[in-house]
């Protein structure tokens, strides 16, 4: 890389066209500040959405900051979906499809305008792996910053979060609570700004960024509404010029080392198995050979060591409190989870990051000692088998025995199960198949209707869920995800049928169904693909160009080679 540190935008402000000048004029620029870098700010703007409600501010923070340093700072939109507010209905179908949108808005802006840095904000579940995609595909020097985390709620003194609502509202659907306390719990759990506060797919994926290196440390534990925060961002400019200054790109930071240290640090936390999918997305932009097989052998070694909800009680602010994403990943380092060498965008590796890392402290609940792990294997396993040919996902929290074994019942809308829960045709010993619902069928939503009310007291951790579509971080039970091939390319899943038997096994990573291989070869000679039809355009486009679960569903074109890489 040449030492020019405008080394893409000077191709506009001093190229052969100087016609682009005129627009470079109009925004008040004077000669002098057309030889500073330029650098795009991706911002996911959706004020409908508390987790990003507070983006273009701290994206104005930004470009301060890039002022401050000698560089010119542009915020640009990516679209924005609200997680949770898609939940439930057909809107839910767009939350991955934005994911893949991000990223190819935030590459189409940066190259298109010659931006020699791209900052992505990562406020919502899918807005910091579309960026990290970006930045992958792109390979031009970058980092991400934390949006922050959600405060939590209280309701008769004690702290709630958005999975007491979810839960609260299926025990009020069987009973067990009122229906005036759930919606007591509803009205405040989310008090403000902020990703929602637990390890569920935002802060998951805020911390497997630290653990990559792709965001500066303690970014992904701050509150949004801390001040911290605001004075994070303004430094973020200095750390996009030290990029600049040093040559760094991207694909330095993500090579194979940097994958294991993020898949550690996503068994370690108990995180969110949407965490997975978009680990292999990141693998496959970045051409990196890192699949669910190297993803299963980490996920068998790994214990699990914070007591974060869904699985305990946990939220981003008590670790803020303790003094950070930094604190846990010192603690997973001390203990040989992860590789200390690895590049980070502070130009460091990741152990001089965290040399200065503030001790565990001993009194308190949220991180376990090394030598006495919540779990000695992560919630998160995966499994192969002649239900799932190339793999599925499954996270376990509320399942005392790692196998389970039970007969099938089969669904293909989600709602579908919440109503058989609600009249007691789900019994304990169950294997509730929901299918139909993948990449290619739906653009695979996000079913936490479903599998929230499968925790009620009677069915939690007494029976499982497999799914060729994705859960919510927020969900906790027995469930596998991503099953792979989905449905609706006539994956095995699709020939299922209502009594089937089916076992998995998590640590030997098997998943079966129990009938003979000449059952199953009659079953898929009777099957018939079903006619897929699309409520939207963008719908039908992400189907017709996306990659299966277990390739992270990323566009095809990423792995037949279509897609020249650069820089």
């Amino acid at each position: 890389m040449s030492q020019r540190l405008n080394w893409n935008s000077h191709e506009l402000t001093a190229g052969w066209q100087q016609g682009t000048k005129a627009f470079y004029y109009g925004l008040g620029l004077e000669d002098k500040d057309l030889a500073q870098p330029q650098v795009g700010i991706g911002v996911p703007l959706l004020d409908g959405n508390l987790c990003n409600q507070h983006a273009y501010e701290l994206a104005g923070k930004i470009a301060e900051g890039c002022r401050d340093v000698g560089m010119l700072g542009f915020p640009f939109g990516v679209p924005a979906v609200s997680d949770n507010i898609s939940q439930g209905h057909e809107g839910g179908n767009a939350s991955l499809p934005s994911r893949n949108m991000i990223a190819s808005g935030a590459e189409a802006v940066v190259s298109a305008h010659r931006y020699d840095a791209l900052v992505g904000l990562h406020h919502c579940d899918k807005n910091g792996p579309g960026f990290a995609m970006a930045l992958a595909r792109l390979n031009v020097p970058g980092l991400i910053v934390g949006g922050g985390t959600i405060m939590p709620g209280s309701h008769h003194g004690r702290p709630v979060t958005i999975l007491d609502v979810y839960d609260s509202q299926a025990a009020a659907g069987v009973g067990a609570i009122s229906r005036e306390e759930a919606d007591q719990i509803l009205r405040v759990a989310c008090p403000g700004p902020g990703g929602c506060g637990i390890a569920a797919s935002f802060n998951t994926w805020g911390i497997v960024l630290e653990a990559l290196g792709l965001m500066l440390p303690e970014s992904s534990s701050i509150p949004a509404i801390a001040d911290v925060k605001r004075d994070e961002c303004q430094r973020a400019g200095s750390a996009v010029r030290r990029l600049l200054e040093q040559g760094t790109r991207p694909r330095d930071i993500l090579t194979e080392r940097a994958f294991r240290n993020a898949a550690r640090a996503l068994a370690a936390a108990g995180g969110s198995t949407n965490g997975i999918l978009h680990l292999l997305a990141l693998a496959r932009e970045a051409g990196v050979a890192f699949g669910l097989r190297e993803i299963q052998a980490i996920m068998r070694q790994t214990p699990v060591l914070c007591d974060f909800a869904p699985r305990g009680k946990g939220t981003m602010v008590d670790l803020h409190e303790l003094g950070g994403t930094p604190v846990l990943l010192k603690h997973l380092l001390d203990g040989g989870f992860l590789d200390g060498d690895a590049l980070t965008v502070t130009g460091k590796t990741l152990a001089e990051n965290l040399a200065d890392a503030r001790p565990l402290a001993t009194e308190q609940q949220l991180i376990a000692p090394l030598d006495a792990p919540l779990k000695p294997h992560a919630d998160i396993q995966i499994c192969f088998g002649n239900l799932a040919p190339d793999g599925i996902v499954f996270k376990v929290s509320s399942l005392k025995e790692t196998h389970f074994r039970g007969k099938a019942v089969c669904f293909e809308d989600p709602r579908a199960i919440v109503e058989a829960v609600n009249v007691g045709k789900i019994q304990p010993g169950s294997v509730i198949v929901l299918r139909q619902m993948g990449p290619v069928a739906t653009g695979m939503p996000e079913v936490l209707v479903a599998t929230a009310a499968l925790a009620t007291p009677t069915l939690e951790g007494k029976v499982a869920f497999v799914s060729d579509t994705r859960v919510s971080g927020v969900s906790h039970g027995a469930i596998g995800v991503h099953c792979s091939p989905e449905a609706a390319v006539g994956g095995p899943i699709a020939l299922l049928q209502d009594g089937d038997p089916i076992s998995f096994d998590l640590l030997e990573g098997t998943i079966t169904v129990h009938i003979s291989d000449d059952e199953l070869a009659a079953r898929r000679g009777a099957w018939q693909p079903p006619a897929l039809r699309y409520p939207r355009g963008y719908l039908a486009e992400f189907a017709s160009t996306v990659t299966q679960a277990s390739e992270g569903c990323v566009p095809k074109a990423i792995l037949d080679g279509s897609v020249i890489r650069t820089q």
